[in-house]
C-alpha cells in the first residue's frame, strides 16, 4: 500500500485530499464511522476519536438489540475510543479528495482493546499463532450479483422484478462480462487505486453474478481488504446507477454467493511454507494435516462464524456448488473443505462454507483457531472423501440451519478457550436475536400458501 501518514499530511496541504473516513469493523463486518475533515484529522485526530459503544451490538438494521452485557440502555450506552491503525490508511480513488483509515476499538476508560471487537478477536488468533512461530496467510474469493437498478428502486418495489445486469449464465463469459465492464472495470481499479492488489473479476455461476479476486496476505491483512472491498464495490455500483447485494442466497433458484477462504501457514517470518512437504501425501506436511483435522473437527461450531444470518443457511443446496458436508476432498468442489494449489507456494486448504455475508475477521478467527487445536491436539485427518459429497451417506454435515449453528456455537469449548466467555456470549446472542426476529415475522410465502387453503 505504501501511503503513510506523511504521505496524507503533504496530500492535505497541497489540496489533493479533503476527507479522511475513520472506519470501525461493526459485528456484520461493515464500515462505521465518521467523515474527517482532513486538516483536522492530521492535527489531531489521527491520534483517537470515538464512537458509542451500541455499534458492537446492533443488527444489520441498527437496531439497539437488548440482551448484551458489555452495553445496554441501563448502562447508558456509553462511548469507545477509535485508535487509527495508521497501516491502513489509504487513498479512495472512487471518491474524491478521499482517503480511509481502520481502527481499533479501544474500551473509553481502560484503553484496552475490546474483546468481541472484530478485529481484536482476529489479532488474538494471530498473536496464538505468532507464539506459535507461524503466520497465517489467507485469500477470500467474493461472489456477489449485479442489478441494473438503483439501490432506491429496488428498495421501492419491495425488492422484487429486480433487473439481474445479465439475462443469462455468465460463468467465466467475456461477451457478457464486456457489458458490464462500466462497473467491473471501475471496481478493479479503484481497488487497486486504493491499495488493494486485484488479481480479477469474472463472471460466476448464473446470471448477474460477479466475482472479484484479490492477491493473498497475511489474516489480518486481508480482512481489512475483504470490508474494503464489499464497501467499494457497493459505492462505485451506486456511483454508476447500479446496485449489488452480498445477500448469500437472494432468489431461490439463483445460485447462492460465497466467500471462499484459502489458508496456508508459513513461518513467522512468511518465507517457509509449512503446509508442504513434498514426501506426504498430497504434499502435505504433517501440520497441514493436524491443522486441517482441526478445522473438520470443529467444523460445526465454527460454522456461524461463516454462516450468520437466516438467509445464509438458504445457501447450503445440493447440486449448487455450495457444499452441504463438512469433509475434505482433493479438489473437488462438493466438499466442504477442499485441498488445492500444489508445490511449496500454491498448496492451501480452501473453504467452501463461508457465504458471501460473512464477517472475515470472525470467519478466519474461527478457522485459525479451530486449525491450533488440531495442531495442539495433534489430531489425525481422515481419509479424503472421493466422490459426490451432496450424495455421501453418514459423512459429517454443516449445520443446517441457524439455531443449530448457534447451539453448536454456544456449546463450544474450544472457542470458549480460544476467544474468550465473554465473546461467544456476545455472539451467541447476535446469533439468537437473529432467530427471535425471523420467528416472529410473517414471510410472504406463509401468505400466500395458506391465506385460502388454511
Amino acid at each position: 500500500m505504501n501511503y503513510t501518514f506523511e504521505d496524507l499530511k503533504k496530500d492535505v496541504a497541497e489540496g489533493r485530499i479533503d476527507t479522511v473516513l475513520a472506519c470501525q469493523i461493526d459485528m456484520q463486518g461493515r464500515l462505521l464511522g465518521k467523515r474527517f475533515h482532513a486538516q483536522f484529522f492530521v492535527d489531531s485526530a489521527w491520534e483517537e476519536t470515538h464512537s458509542c459503544n451500541y455499534l458492537l451490538a446492533t443488527d444489520l438494521e441498527m437496531e439497539t438489540v437488548p440482551g448484551y452485557k458489555s452495553t445496554s440502555w441501563e448502562t447508558g450506552y456509553g462511548d469507545y475510543t477509535m485508535k487509527p491503525d495508521l497501516s491502513t490508511l489509504r487513498r479512495i480513488p472512487w471518491l474524491e479528495g478521499t482517503a480511509l483509515v481502520l481502527c481499533d476499538l479501544l474500551d473509553h476508560h481502560t484503553q484496552k482493546e475490546v474483546p468481541h471487537s472484530p478485529r481484536a478477536i482476529l489479532k488474538k488468533q494471530v498473536a496464538r499463532l505468532e507464539a506459535m512461530g507461524l503466520k497465517a496467510f489467507m485469500a477470500t474469493e467474493l461472489e456477489f450479483f449485479l442489478f441494473d437498478q438503483t439501490y432506491d428502486d429496488a428498495r421501492e418495489s419491495g425488492y422484487r422484478n429486480l433487473r439481474l445486469a445479465s439475462g443469462y449464465n455468465e460463468d467465466y463469459h467475456i461477451f457478457q462480462t464486456t457489458k458490464e465492464e462500466d462497473v467491473m472495470r471501475a471496481i478493479r481499479n479503484g481497488l487497486q487505486g486504493a491499495g488493494i492488489p486485484v488479481e480479477n473479476t469474472k463472471g460466476e455461476a448464473w446470471a448477474g453474478q460477479e466475482e472479484v479476486n484479490v492477491r493473498y496476505a497475511d489474516a489480518l491483512t486481508m480482512a481489512d481488504r475483504h470490508v474494503i472491498i464489499k464497501n467499494g464495490c457497493k459505492e462505485i455500483a451506486w456511483s454508476k446507477g447500479k446496485a449489488i447485494t452480498f445477500l448469500a442466497k437472494w432468489n431461490q433458484q439463483a445460485a447462492g454467493s460465497s466467500s471462499h477462504i484459502h489458508q496456508s501457514l508459513w513461518s513467522a517470518d512468511g518465507k517457509t511454507p509449512k503446509f508442504f512437504d513434498k514426501d506426504g501425501q498430497y504434499g502435505m506436511s504433517e501440520l497441514m494435516r493436524h491443522y486441517v483435522a482441526g478445522l473438520l473437527a470443529h467444523a460445526g461450531e465454527i460454522t456461524y462464524f461463516l454462516a450468520p444470518y437466516i438467509n445464509s443457511y438458504k445457501r447450503f443446496v445440493a447440486g449448487t456448488f455450495a457444499p452441504t458436508k463438512a469433509i475434505w476432498s482433493k479438489d473437488n468442489r462438493t466438499a466442504g473443505y477442499r485441498l488445492c494449489g500444489e508445490g511449496s507456494k500454491g498448496i492451501r486448504i480452501e473453504c467452501r462454507v463461508g457465504g458471501s455475508d460473512l464477517n472475515p475477521y470472525l470467519a478466519m478467527a474461527a478457522l485459525i483457531a479451530a486449525g491450533i487445536a488440531g495442531i495442539e491436539g495433534k489430531m489425525e485427518l481422515e481419509a479424503p472423501f472421493v466422490g459426490d459429497a451432496y450424495a455421501g451417506k453418514n459423512i459429517r454435515e454443516i449445520p443446517r440451519t441457524l439455531r443449530d449453528a448457534a447451539a453448536a456455537l454456544n456449546g463450544s469449548k474450544m472457542l470458549l478457550d480460544a476467544f474468550g466467555e465473554d465473546v461467544i456470549e456476545h455472539y451467541t446472542r447476535a446469533a439468537d436475536w437473529e432467530q427471535e426476529e425471523y420467528d416472529r415475522k410473517i414471510t410472504d410465502w406463509e401468505v400466500a400458501r395458506g391465506f385460502e387453503r388454511a
